[in-house]
């Protein structure tokens, strides 16, 4: 179970306030908010292209809004770069992985490593391979040699190397097989009982209803649906998520 104090398990770990985030002239995000509590899992849905993954990169400081506030443990972080954003305790896994495949598997662990943080367990390659057993049985084997999903789950477990309070996830299951989706979902919920909030991005309904508590449906660069993903009905799915 989660060795965080109690007291650090309440209120939001995330707001984001009326966002506005361009690609040069192009106006992706229009006023967009969400907000995020602790020790929870939330789903960003959407349709290609709504804005899911300009959201995720606006919160790390990759692209830089226009307008609007975003607080991490009630700090500003607007304008800050990504590595100072990282350093606060905020983790990052892009859609493309980006391991390092030319080292091994225990390398890129050791080039995620930080310092532990107050008020919870430090993670180790041990505890991370307790998380992920594949990545245990080949921990020195190159990562340019290892499967899609286990490139995966590398690149989740080198951002926990850092020991973040939150970490953000684009796309985790796209193009992984059935079983490894399974095996994601598995190490997901582990993550929230050890106290990690958890952000991510997603296509797989059916995989989001499994680990997540809350979701925000973006379409046209704005939140048009907060709430328990439990209440995500039907109607509300075939109006924003149906191709």
């Amino acid at each position: 179970m989660s060795t965080m104090d109690n007291k650090t398990n309440q209120g939001s770990i995330l707001e984001v306030k009326a966002i506005n985030s361009f690609y040069g002239k192009a106006h992706i995000l229009h006023d967009l908010s969400l907000e995020m509590d602790r020790g929870t899992v939330a789903v960003l849905l959407g349709r290609n292209g709504v804005g899911k993954s300009t959201t995720l990169k606006s919160i790390m400081g990759i692209v830089i809004p226009k307008s609007g506030k975003i607080t991490f443990k009630r700090q500003s972080i607007v304008g800050q770069p990504p590595y100072k954003i990282c350093a606060m305790g905020l983790g990052y896994v892009p859609e493309d992985r980006r391991i390092f495949t030319g080292l091994t598997i225990m390398e890129n662990l050791e080039v995620g490593r930080r310092p532990p943080r107050e008020g919870f367990e430090p993670w180790t390659p041990e505890r991370l391979f307790e998380l992920f057993p594949n990545l245990g049985n080949m921990k020195n084997r190159l990562g340019g040699q290892i499967s899609g999903g286990e490139q995966q789950m590398l690149s989740i477990a080198r951002t926990l190397m850092g020991n973040p309070e939150l970490i953000i996830l684009d796309e985790p299951s796209e193009g992984l097989a059935p079983v490894i989706v399974d095996q994601l979902g598995e190490a997901i919920t582990r993550l929230k009982e050890e106290g990690v909030s958890i952000l991510l991005a997603e296509q797989n309904l059916n995989f989001a209803r499994s680990i997540c508590d809350r979701a925000f449906i973006v379409d046209h660069g704005r939140v048009c649906f907060d709430d328990a993903i439990c209440n995500l009905t039907e109607e509300v799915c075939e109006q924003y998520l149906a191709v």
